[in-house]
């Protein structure tokens, strides 16, 4: 387990050396909060587009914003269209996880992944990711 964290630890500085690193954003407001939900979205897609790893774990009333209506309707003042921040996320790769406690919590069900880079994942799925990224933003 000691060589695992150290080998982490190794390939988390390189890519810090290089100007790259790998980002987490955990995003549990959801449309009740535009603003605060637009900017997790504008600050993910401003990393991805400088070139950095990007992911984003949905849970809470976060899980809402992968919504078709919420991604169409939600705008913060001063961050800009959920619409637009997530098509520049997808097409630059970023990958969603969408908390499944919170999203059977909320009646959410594969429909709200249909057509996305996105799928279920556990807290246990949020841990890791914690662990393997370099840095994790919350909103």
């Amino acid at each position: 387990m000691l060589r695992i964290l150290l080998m982490t630890a190794l390939l988390a500085a390189t890519a810090l050396a290089e100007g790259k690193a790998k980002i987490l954003v955990h995003v549990t407001h959801g449309p009740d909060a535009p603003t605060r939900a637009a900017l997790a979205f504008l600050v993910a897609r401003t990393a991805a587009e400088e070139g950095h790893t990007v992911t984003l774990f949905l849970a809470g009333d976060g899980v809402n914003l992968l919504r078709e209506d919420s991604l169409d309707s939600v705008t913060g003042v001063g961050t800009g269209k959920l619409r637009e921040h997530y098509d520049a996320m997808v097409k630059a790769g970023v990958r969603f996880y969408v908390s499944g406690n919170s999203a059977k919590a909320r009646g959410l069900g594969e429909e709200v992944l249909k057509n996305k880079p996105a799928e279920f994942a556990l807290p246990k799925v949020l841990v890791r990711l914690s662990l393997e990224n370099d840095r994790m933003f919350t909103y």
